[in-house]
């Protein structure tokens, strides 16, 4: 029997193999040391790991937030930091009339990072105006506005229990007795800026925008601050000491008007306001920030913008405390009036501080000019493109009486009704303010969806005024749509057009603007008429905002009247 052989344990292949095996054991632990190196690496990145998913959870959900509250209002696709603004780039204007027809009445826009719920429905909108203003009370404030403490003071950003008490006061300004009381104003100041046109040849191509911005800034500066601007006033009637302050005077304001009309009141389609202000549309928590910067670095438009801003609000705090120590003030112009009543009423002297003063007179300088100014040229435009409308409006101007004869404001009201179609249809044709912003104050239900606590609702008061349900053959102009005896007008809905807003944050000074608008108006064309220049682009380019404007201003050729 065959016995089985062991090697022996003192044999040299049995040492050679307890040779290996401790050269295994010794190379093990080192092994088990680099496993744990690892392990250790690891748990301590966890810290860093954590920050770095935090932090990208915070950049994310403020991105975000906005959005997810709103999701399920329907909307297009949107870029992340530029949601809508290519589209707003591409369309212009008639992008919110684009995404109606897509999306119906309600839809969401996005503005940057923040969405807006576009209500283009006329039954809506006075849902949002009217029935659930308590809910819906204060206007949200976008990035170029959020730029300008100046225009958070005023009237028109003023949010709540301190808007109520300064509307309230200021309403008391627009009485009737005191708009009729305004009109001589008025009159003189139209008279002498209409003589700039006396001169003019035939021939001859006149920017109307430019004068129709320097009448209105001169009728706003002597109504709102009792001071002569002398933009409008023809340079062959002053010495040259007066035109040398004349322009002077006008090159300031003018300077001012048009930077703010482009940095504060306009969202640019082509991202080319202020680089704060876009930061603010793409991240708005930066905003603040990047203009205290930016506006220390001589150049940047912040830097211009807020010294545009110091040194008007430098003139408009000596005008008020001026105004202030003067005890026989009077009541001829806004401040005076809005003094009287802080000084009467403990609760008024508490709301209208110095700079409150300041703000809501300066905001009736900059919307009562800009506003106005665009209305009444767009109106001569229009006209003058359209002779079957030119020669009813001069005969119901002419059959009003002698050329000399000035209306009352009561003749304003009832003397001209097809100069009041003239004016709805431009103000339809060419909507100034194609949006008005709204904030929800709580959680509120609109057309069926429900919106959070501080959704920007923004009423598309242009989308509107080109419905077709409402306006038949939108793209024409046809002042007869607005005849009362016309069915269009007849069926039409009640707030199918409401060019100065609606519900009690509807412009308090649109009895103002129309009563200068007709008077202008009447004016104008008692001694001329107007045709388009050729050297105008067909159709006019619009620069778009919360407030349009015209690119390349409005201009026409002047014709005396024989």
């Amino acid at each position: 029997m065959e016995t089985a052989t062991y090697p022996s344990l003192f044999s040299s292949s049995s040492y050679s193999s307890l040779e290996q095996n401790h050269q295994l054991s010794d190379s093990y632990p080192s092994k088990i040391d680099h496993g744990s190196g690892i392990a250790d690496a690891f748990f301590n990145s966890v810290p860093m790991l954590t920050i770095i998913f935090t932090a990208l959870a915070i950049v994310l959900g403020y991105l975000y937030r906005p959005y997810w509250g709103v999701r399920k209002v329907p909307g297009p696709p949107a870029i992340p930091l530029l949601g809508h603004l290519p589209l707003l780039a591409k369309y212009g204007p008639d992008v919110f009339s684009v995404l109606a027809k897509q999306y119906g009445p309600i839809f969401r826009f996005h503005m940057g990072r923040q969405p807006l719920i576009i209500v283009a429905d006329a039954e809506l909108c006075k849902e949002v105006g009217i029935k659930k203003f308590k809910d819906i009370p204060n206007r949200s404030i976008p990035s170029p506005i959020s730029a300008s403490p100046l225009h958070q003071k005023g009237l028109f950003f003023t949010r709540d229990a301190r808007w109520s008490t300064m509307r309230n006061t200021i309403l008391s300004v627009y009485q009737p007795s005191h708009l009729a009381s305004l009109l001589p104003t008025m009159q003189s100041f139209i008279e002498s800026a209409t003589e700039n046109f006396q001169s003019s040849e035939e021939e001859e191509d006149r920017t109307f925008s430019n004068l129709s911005l320097k009448l209105a800034t001169d009728i706003i500066g002597q109504a709102a601050f009792g001071v002569d601007f002398g933009l409008s006033k023809p340079q062959s009637n002053s010495d040259s000491n007066s035109i040398s302050q004349n322009q002077e005077n006008g090159n300031e304001v003018s300077d001012f008007i048009n930077q703010h009309v482009y940095s504060t009141t306009q969202l640019k389609m082509d991202l080319s306001g202020s680089f704060s202000i876009i930061i603010g549309l793409l991240i708005p928590i930066l905003q603040e920030p990047f203009r205290q910067i930016l506006k220390r670095i001589p150049g940047t438009m912040d830097w211009k913008v807020d010294r545009t801003n110091k040194n008007l609000s430098g003139r408009l705090d000596e005008i008020v405390m001026k105004r202030m120590n003067d005890k026989n003030r009077g009541s001829k112009d806004f401040l005076s009036l809005i003094l009287s009543a802080r000084e009467s009423e403990t609760l008024s002297r508490n709301v209208f501080t110095p700079d409150y003063i300041s703000a809501v007179t300066y905001e009736h300088l900059l919307a009562g000019s800009a506003t106005t100014a665009f209305t009444l040229s767009s109106i001569v435009y229009l006209v003058s493109g359209h002779p079957e409308v030119e020669k009813k409006l001069l005969a119901e101007i002419d059959g009003f009486g002698p050329p000399d004869q000035m209306p009352t404001a009561h003749d304003l009201q009832t003397k001209f009704p097809y100069l009041d179609q003239v004016i709805k249809e431009s103000m339809r044709f060419y909507v100034v303010s194609p949006l008005v912003a709204r904030e929800t104050s709580k959680d509120v239900e609109i057309g069926g969806y429900l919106l959070p606590k501080g959704t920007w609702v923004w009423l598309a008061l242009g989308v509107l005024a080109k419905d077709p349900k409402n306006f038949p053959e939108p793209d024409k102009f046809k002042p007869e749509r607005f005849d009362p005896n016309c069915e269009e007008e007849k069926q039409r809905h009640p707030y199918a057009l409401i060019p100065f807003g609606i519900g009690p944050r509807a412009c308090i000074g649109q009895k103002f603007s129309l009563q200068e608008l007709k008077l202008s108006l009447i004016h104008l064309y008692r001694k001329f008429i107007f045709r388009h220049s050729p050297n105008m682009e067909k159709p006019l380019e619009l620069e778009y905002g919360i407030v349009l404007n015209f690119k390349h201003g409005v201009k026409l050729r002047v014709i005396k009247r024989r």
